[in-house]
């Protein structure tokens, strides 16, 4: 039975998908713009980079050779792309510039439309995370699009996102949690599910350092690629439950005070009964139904934490990604997050000032 203390302790429910956080609103996520040809965001997403890279390369193979080789797109990493166009040959170094240019220019135009939406309107500044955050050529193609932005007019700063983009998921999902339960406890588990790979991890919120998370770091995590194997959602599930239990035992194993919560960021459109109405196509299985509710699966499979009922709370991974850079946006008011992975990720957020 749990004394006077545990239970002041205890969690209020919390909503998924919630719009009012702990000094944030999130005014929209998940925006879909529609073009003639499908959804605009798809020009401006980790697929259409590499849709424009293989254009290219296949119309200079039919004009002359291609610079970068006989290594199939797919297969070039950004990384190696990176270092094309610091030690490479002119010819491909043009090559990558060229594609970064034609990116950016997608990206801006993705942009030009997001701000015109009435929940973007007057946005001060935007942060892109996902896996071309973690570039040279993908920090290129955010600068350039932000010159561009300022070239019509759009007076915002558009800025690569703080951490690391395989850690600001796990670390924005600290912002989920019930302010109580940080308070007395050293760490949380966290989950990023995206459209190639699902990571989960232990995140130290150091709170005693930086009360507004700022110094939160990534203690221990996981990375699965589901892309590269085909499986179902119920395999996914187990899959996902094996790394949070793993994850666990090791903090366990180090002393770390976990709090019985788990923060999950989660491509798409978010009920407040933790059902996703839209959006997770990406994802593997059948994500999208009445019959499927992630939080409830998630505490089916790891149903303590440190000896106390989980606490799960879900939200749009763009969301929790964004959630990651609020202790960094106190000075502005209206500022919003991008996604560039598998898709295009969005959303916005005004901060509350103390006593709104």
């Amino acid at each position: 039975m749990p004394d006077q203390a545990d239970r002041l302790l205890d969690p209020a429910p919390s909503a998924h998908g919630a719009t009012m956080l702990a000094g944030v609103v999130v005014d929209a996520y998940n925006a879909e713009l529609r073009a003639p040809e499908g959804f605009l965001g798809d020009r401006a997403s980790g697929r259409a980079f590499r849709s424009i890279l293989e254009w290219w390369r296949g119309r200079l193979r039919e004009l002359d050779d291609d610079p970068l080789g006989g290594t199939p797109t797919e297969a070039i990493s950004r990384r190696q792309l990176d270092r094309v166009l610091t030690d490479g040959d002119p010819e491909a170094a043009g090559l990558v510039h060229g594609v970064v240019e034609e990116f950016a220019q997608s990206l801006a135009e993705v942009l030009q439309r997001l701000l015109r939406l009435e929940a973007w309107q007057g946005t001060e500044r935007i942060v892109v995370g996902g896996g071309m955050r973690g570039s040279r050529v993908g920090e290129l193609a955010i600068g350039r699009a932000a010159m561009l932005l300022k070239d019509a007019s759009h007076v915002l700063d558009l800025v690569p996102i703080r951490h690391d983009p395989d850690e600001a998921g796990l670390i924005g999902s600290l912002h989920l949690a019930p302010p109580g339960l940080l308070t007395s406890h050293d760490a949380v588990l966290a989950v990023d599910i995206g459209g190639t790979s699902i990571r989960a991890g232990v995140v130290r919120t150091h709170r005693d350092e930086a009360p507004d998370l700022s110094l939160a770091r990534v203690w221990a995590s996981e990375r699965w690629r589901h892309s590269e194997e085909e499986v179902s959602r119920d395999e996914a599930m187990e899959r996902l439950g094996t790394m949070l239990r793993g994850l666990a035992g090791k903090a366990e194993e180090q002393d770390l005070a976990l709090a019985p919560f788990i923060g999950i960021g989660c491509p798409g459109q978010i009920r407040a009964d933790g059902v996703i109405e839209r959006g997770a196509q990406n994802l593997p299985g059948h994500w999208e139904s009445d019959g499927f509710n992630l939080p409830c699966l998630i505490r089916a499979l790891v149903p303590e934490v440190a000896g106390r009922p989980t606490v799960v709370v879900l939200h749009n991974d763009a969301v929790t990604q964004g959630l990651s850079q609020k202790p960094f946006m106190q000075d502005v008011s209206r500022w919003g997050a991008l996604t560039i992975g598998t898709g295009l990720g969005n959303a916005r957020f005004t901060n509350l000032r103390p006593g709104a």
